[in-house]
This record gives C-alpha cells, structure tokens and sequence, in this order.
C-alpha cells in the first residue's frame, strides 16, 4: 500500500462539508484535505482557518486550477452538480458528488460520460453504503436468516419548514423532500435487493410556502417478485432515520437507519437480537473506499451504473407525485 493520499479540495463552505464530510476525510489516513474555494474568499479564508485547511481560494475555477489538487468534493445546490463535475472532469480531478448526482438520468448521464473520458473517479455521497453493517444484512438475507423478503419499509423525515431561504426550497434548483432525503430510503431498496424497481406511485404534499417542493412525500416502489418498498421523506415532519426489512420468518430492523448509531435488530419469534454499532465513522468510511479506488486502482464501490439507475428511480418518485400517476420504470 503506497504511502501516498488523495488530496482534496472542498468546492462550496456548505454545512454539510463542515459538519460531516470534512471530518471524515480529515480522519481518514490516506486522504487530506488541503483547500476550500468559495465565491467569497473572504468566506474561504475563515472556513479554512476554522477547519485547519492550508489553502483558500475565491472562486472554483482556482481550486481545479491548483495542480496540487487530486479530488474534489462537491456539495453545491443539485442544479449546480453537472456543470461542476464536468469542469473538474476536465480539470482531471476526481469527483466525490453530493446525492442526489444531477436533476435527472440525462444530467447524470453526461457527468458520468465526462468522467469517463476523463479517466477519473466518480462517486455519490451516500456515506451509509459503506458502513460495514449493510454488507452484513445483506449476507443474512442471502443466508435467508428471516425467510423471504416480503417487503422493506424506510423513513427519512425532518422538519426545517420555518428556514424559508432555504435552498432546499427552490424547485428549478432540484429542492424538495424526495431528492434531499427520499433518495436515503430509494438507495437502500436498491442496495438490499440487489435489484432496480419497476414502477413508482408517489403522494406528496407541496407546499406553496416552500416554492411549490415537496415538503413531504409517501411512495410506493415496486420490485419483483411482489416484494415493495413503502417510504416517506420530509422536510415539514418530526426526524425519523428508520429501515425496515420484513422477511417471512423475521424482520431487521434498523433504528438509525443513515444517521447515528449504526447497530441493527434481528427479531425473530418474539426473540430479538442487537447487533452494535461498531462505531465507524461513515464518511471516513466513504474516503476510505474512494481512496483505494484514486490510489490503488480499485474498482468503485458503486459503478457509474448505479448513478445512473438511481437517479432513474429518484426521479421517478418525483414525477409520479408531480403527475399524480404511477410511473413505469422497467
């Protein structure tokens, strides 16, 4: 294993960098981070001296113009993922991309065809892919530890309604509850099954106060075999994080299903058993696994494939509650 680690740069001063992902890849032996860029250096400046990052720069042209720099991550508004990916595409630098990738399969079609033409690395932001206790459930189900798969029922919901320059709000930007946080429970239907879903009904409410975006959605997807995914998301709702996996002889159940504790239930005739957390952080887990594929040459976690189809299917959970219709997917 070369001694080598990824350096990066933080395109955007967004929280969700400083509250998470920073930290990560700051924890991360084989990653560091070495400059922010805003489009305010002054913002720049003080978001590097607060996080102990080397280098601040004034726009996001300078940061994939610094040669120093190996990969950058993205955390800009959805609307802004394409043009920006595509740039640092061709500024040869790696790509970890806030979910959801792009507004829609085509936008992301393009960011991935870049990337490939680029020869770099493209990765989303779904840091709950990596935990270790996801491959594990995977391996119960296989080893049909609760039967067959009847059904997966996931939550992902909070309530940040009164933060109305939010731009979360903003529908043209790609806002609303199904992209911000649906996308959690679509990922994780797609992970466990190891399949793509075939239609989508969608109910949401939008909110003429929040832009007209979904402020909370349920849904349907629909899968083989009978087997479906019931969720709902929110931004207008109490927090819930939840997972459930409903077998014929059991259930798995995760109470903190993207955020926080990372242990998991199986409950079995009346019997229940905890696996605990093995208190890893995610997104130094997700940096983990990027690094091995910028240093070691590793294959993806996740395939440009992947992007593609869940963005598919994100998108199709908007439309069908835009429509108010059932959309076919495959």
């Amino acid at each position: 294993m070369s001694d080598k680690k990824v350096r990066w740069g933080i395109m955007s001063t967004a929280s969700i960098g400083k509250r998470s992902v920073i930290p990560g890849i700051q924890e991360s032996e084989r990653n560091e981070v070495v400059a922010v860029a805003s489009r305010s250096l002054e913002s720049a400046q003080a978001f590097a001296n607060e996080l102990g990052i080397g280098k601040a720069y004034g726009s996001y042209e300078e940061l994939l113009n610094d040669p120093e720099i190996d990969a950058v991550y993205i955390p800009l508004p959805n609307h802004l993922h394409k043009e920006w990916t595509i740039r640092a595409a061709e500024a040869g630098k790696h790509i970890l991309c806030e979910k959801p990738i792009a507004l829609d399969e085509h936008e992301a079609k393009e960011m991935v065809e870049a990337c490939e033409k680029a020869g770099v690395v493209l990765a989303e932001a779904f840091m709950y892919r990596h935990q270790k206790r996801y491959e594990d459930i995977k391996q119960r189900i296989k080893n049909r530890e609760i039967g067959e798969i009847r059904g997966i029922h996931g939550v992902f919901t909070f309530n940040n309604a009164g933060d109305y320059t939010n731009i979360r709000y903003t529908k043209e930007w790609g806002g609303g509850s199904i992209y911000d946080v649906g996308c959690y429970p679509i990922s994780a239907a797609r992970l466990i099954l190891e399949e793509e879903p075939q239609a989508v009904t969608t109910h949401a409410l939008f909110s003429p106060e929040h832009g007209n975006v979904d402020m909370m959605a349920s849904g349907l997807m629909e899968f083989s075999n009978g087997v479906a995914l019931t969720f709902d998301c929110a931004m207008w709702a109490e927090f819930r994080n939840e997972l459930e996996i409903l077998g014929t002889d059991g259930r798995i159940v995760l109470k903190a299903a993207f955020l926080g504790d990372q242990s998991y239930e199986i409950i079995k005739g009346g019997q229940t058993e905890t696996v605990p957390d093995d208190n890893i952080n995610s997104y130094k887990l997700q940096a983990d696994s990027f690094a091995e594929s910028v240093l070691d040459g590793k294959p993806v976690k996740f395939p440009f494939e992947d992007i593609l189809k869940n963005m598919r299917a994100v998108k199709a959970a908007l439309e069908s509650a835009e429509k108010r219709e059932r959309i076919i997917l495959n």
